[in-house]
Protein backbone atom coordinates (compact mmCIF):
# COMPACT_ATOMS: atom_id res chain seq x y z
CA UNK A 1 0.00 0.00 0.00
CA UNK A 2 0.57 3.69 -0.74
CA UNK A 3 0.70 6.03 1.56
CA UNK A 4 -1.37 9.51 -0.04
CA UNK A 5 1.90 11.75 0.81
CA UNK A 6 4.90 9.48 -1.32
CA UNK A 7 2.27 10.32 -4.37
CA UNK A 8 2.92 14.17 -3.84
CA UNK A 9 4.82 15.83 -6.84
CA UNK A 10 5.84 19.20 -6.83
CA UNK A 11 7.58 20.26 -10.25
CA UNK A 12 8.96 23.63 -10.77
CA UNK A 13 9.47 25.46 -14.70
CA UNK A 14 10.51 29.16 -15.02
CA UNK A 15 8.20 30.05 -17.54
CA UNK A 16 10.57 30.81 -20.71
CA UNK A 17 9.52 32.50 -24.03
CA UNK A 18 8.94 29.79 -25.95
CA UNK A 19 6.39 28.83 -23.03
CA UNK A 20 4.27 31.87 -24.11
CA UNK A 21 1.53 33.36 -25.75
CA UNK A 22 1.69 36.76 -27.70
CA UNK A 23 0.61 38.10 -23.98
CA UNK A 24 4.01 37.42 -22.66
CA UNK A 25 1.95 34.85 -20.65
CA UNK A 26 2.26 30.73 -20.32
CA UNK A 27 0.55 29.00 -23.33
CA UNK A 28 -2.40 27.40 -21.00
CA UNK A 29 -1.28 24.07 -23.58
CA UNK A 30 2.30 24.38 -21.90
CA UNK A 31 0.37 24.29 -18.30
CA UNK A 32 -1.88 21.16 -19.05
CA UNK A 33 0.99 19.91 -20.33
CA UNK A 34 2.91 20.10 -17.02
CA UNK A 35 -0.14 18.99 -14.81
CA UNK A 36 -0.28 15.89 -17.16
CA UNK A 37 3.42 15.09 -16.44
CA UNK A 38 3.00 15.69 -12.71
CA UNK A 39 0.07 13.95 -12.43
CA UNK A 40 1.01 10.45 -14.53
CA UNK A 41 4.34 11.10 -11.85
CA UNK A 42 1.80 10.66 -9.49
CA UNK A 43 -0.20 7.93 -10.22
CA UNK A 44 3.37 5.95 -11.29
CA UNK A 45 4.42 6.41 -8.13
CA UNK A 46 1.37 4.92 -5.94
CA UNK A 47 0.60 2.54 -8.47
CA UNK A 48 4.06 0.77 -9.47
CA UNK A 49 2.99 0.71 -12.86
CA UNK A 50 2.69 2.55 -16.36
CA UNK A 51 0.10 4.90 -15.71
CA UNK A 52 -2.09 6.82 -18.72
CA UNK A 53 -4.23 9.85 -18.70
CA UNK A 54 -7.89 8.43 -18.55
CA UNK A 55 -10.08 11.82 -17.85
CA UNK A 56 -9.01 15.28 -17.39
CA UNK A 57 -11.98 17.25 -15.66
CA UNK A 58 -12.31 21.05 -16.96
CA UNK A 59 -9.15 22.95 -16.61
CA UNK A 60 -9.93 26.31 -14.49
CA UNK A 61 -7.59 29.05 -15.36
CA UNK A 62 -7.34 31.48 -12.38
CA UNK A 63 -4.97 34.09 -13.52
CA UNK A 64 -1.68 33.76 -15.69
CA UNK A 65 2.08 32.90 -14.90
CA UNK A 66 4.08 35.82 -17.01
CA UNK A 67 7.80 35.30 -18.47
CA UNK A 68 10.17 35.03 -15.53
CA UNK A 69 7.84 33.85 -12.81
CA UNK A 70 7.97 30.21 -11.95
CA UNK A 71 4.74 27.72 -12.38
CA UNK A 72 4.91 25.63 -9.65
CA UNK A 73 3.06 22.43 -10.29
CA UNK A 74 1.64 19.95 -7.22
CA UNK A 75 -0.04 16.63 -7.81
CA UNK A 76 -1.09 14.19 -5.50
CA UNK A 77 -3.36 10.86 -5.46
CA UNK A 78 -6.56 11.31 -3.55
CA UNK A 79 -8.69 8.18 -4.44
CA UNK A 80 -8.04 4.88 -5.78
CA UNK A 81 -10.15 2.48 -7.78
CA UNK A 82 -9.43 -0.91 -9.20
CA UNK A 83 -7.08 0.39 -11.80
CA UNK A 84 -8.04 3.93 -12.27
CA UNK A 85 -6.19 6.69 -10.30
CA UNK A 86 -7.50 9.82 -9.02
CA UNK A 87 -5.09 12.92 -8.88
CA UNK A 88 -5.92 16.30 -7.87
CA UNK A 89 -3.97 18.98 -9.71
CA UNK A 90 -2.94 22.43 -8.93
CA UNK A 91 -0.73 25.37 -10.44
CA UNK A 92 0.88 28.02 -8.68
CA UNK A 93 2.55 31.08 -9.70
CA UNK A 94 5.48 31.86 -7.74
CA UNK A 95 7.86 34.99 -8.06
CA UNK A 96 11.50 34.02 -8.01
CA UNK A 97 13.01 35.44 -4.58
CA UNK A 98 10.03 35.14 -2.53
CA UNK A 99 8.48 32.82 -0.93
CA UNK A 100 4.38 33.78 -1.98
CA UNK A 101 2.47 31.56 -4.43
CA UNK A 102 -1.03 32.41 -6.29
CA UNK A 103 -3.43 29.76 -7.39
CA UNK A 104 -3.01 29.95 -11.21
CA UNK A 105 -5.11 26.75 -12.78
CA UNK A 106 -6.54 23.46 -10.78
CA UNK A 107 -7.74 20.09 -12.81
CA UNK A 108 -9.03 16.50 -11.52
CA UNK A 109 -8.00 13.72 -13.49
CA UNK A 110 -8.07 10.11 -13.75
CA UNK A 111 -5.32 7.83 -15.00
CA UNK A 112 -5.50 4.16 -15.60
CA UNK A 113 -2.30 1.45 -14.69
CA UNK A 114 -1.90 -0.78 -17.41
CA UNK A 115 0.88 -3.63 -17.57
CA UNK A 116 3.38 -4.44 -20.69
CA UNK A 117 0.43 -5.72 -22.67
CA UNK A 118 -1.16 -2.44 -22.47
CA UNK A 119 -3.98 -3.89 -20.44
CA UNK A 120 -5.47 -2.41 -17.27
CA UNK A 121 -4.35 -3.81 -14.74
CA UNK A 122 -4.74 -3.85 -10.21
CA UNK A 123 -3.74 -0.74 -8.27
CA UNK A 124 -3.17 -1.01 -4.57
CA UNK A 125 -5.37 0.72 -1.91
CA UNK A 126 -4.57 4.51 -1.60
CA UNK A 127 -3.36 4.68 2.65
CA UNK A 128 -3.31 8.14 4.77
CA UNK A 129 -0.98 8.30 7.65
CA UNK A 130 -0.90 11.89 8.70
CA UNK A 131 -2.67 14.69 9.45
CA UNK A 132 -1.43 16.60 6.51
CA UNK A 133 -2.29 13.61 4.39
CA UNK A 134 -5.68 13.49 5.54
CA UNK A 135 -6.07 17.28 5.08
CA UNK A 136 -5.18 16.79 1.70
CA UNK A 137 -7.61 14.16 0.77
CA UNK A 138 -10.38 15.22 2.41
CA UNK A 139 -9.63 18.88 0.86
CA UNK A 140 -9.66 16.63 -2.48
CA UNK A 141 -13.29 14.81 -1.91
CA UNK A 142 -14.69 17.99 -0.91
CA UNK A 143 -13.12 20.35 -4.13
CA UNK A 144 -13.50 17.14 -6.50
CA UNK A 145 -16.20 17.29 -9.63
CA UNK A 146 -19.34 14.52 -8.30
Amino acid sequence: MTDLLDTLIENRWIVQPNHANNLDTAHGGNVMKWMDEAGAMSAMHFSGETCVTAHMDEVNFKRPIEVGDVALVKSYVYRAGTSSIHIRTRVYRENPGREETQLTTESYMVFVAIDEDRTTTTVPELTVSSERGEALREEALDDAPR
